[in-house]
């Protein structure tokens, strides 16, 4: 092998690892309660045999943005993405620390809930703004998509120029209307899952590896 060749092939060896693209950093947004914990939960879980956070019916349980990294996801086409997935908190325009004491936490307690909510909202903003390079959006899809969270949400992520998946969650539910969800946001890919019992993740993993790769 002739010296030439030799010094290509380092030179080709050396750009490869200089010029590697680095991990995306993908965020799961949506309203609360949507499933966004049990979704990351699940590709952190099939991807890495980890976990990500605890779940919960208490409305805004995840307070704090909650990063898993060095996620590689696989496609069944063999497309696949090294991504870091960040599980944000519930967004919302408005937190009432009522809510949580519908759920039997003392006055204290739901108003120090209600103040970690927040400031964990404006702290998923500022990932959005500032971090994030792609962005899973997930609805309930047994509830009216056509809200002002879900509708301002889509326009600053479009704003962003960021690629977003929009899931329409909880299709296990008897009163599931996915098409709600397809009909309200045409302008991107809908993937139909259940996070809970893992239905159809397939088909949103395919999706992640070809729009985030």
């Amino acid at each position: 092998m002739s010296f030439l060749v030799k010094t290509k092939k380092k030179l080709s060896r050396f750009l490869k690892v200089f010029f590697k693209k680095r991990r995306a950093r993908i965020g799961i947004y949506g309203p609360p309660n949507a499933g966004k914990t049990t979704l990351a939960n699940r590709i952190v879980r099939d991807w890495t045999g980890d976990a990500m956070g605890p779940v919960s019916e208490i409305p805004h349980e995840t307070r704090r943005a909650r990063r898993k990294e060095n996620i590689t996801i696989t496609g069944l086409n063999g497309n696949s993405v090294d991504i870091d997935i960040v599980d944000t908190p519930g967004v919302t325009t408005k937190i009432d620390y009522r809510e949580f004491m519908e759920y039997g936490l003392e006055k204290d307690e739901a108003v120090k809930r209600a103040r970690e909510a927040t400031e964990g909202v404006a702290e998923a903003m500022h990932w959005l703004r500032e971090d994030i390079d792609g962005v899973i959006y997930m609805l309930d899809s047994t509830l009216d998509p056509f809200l002002q969270v879900n509708i301002m949400m889509v326009g600053i992520i479009e704003s962003r120029k960021l690629p977003v998946i929009i899931v329409a969650n909880k299709i296990d539910l008897p009163d599931a209307s996915p098409g709600r969800i397809k009909s309200a946001f045409p302008q991107h890919p809908v993937v139909s899952i259940s996070s809970l019992e893992g239905s159809n993740v397939e088909q949103l993993y395919e999706q992640m590896a070809e729009l985030f790769g």
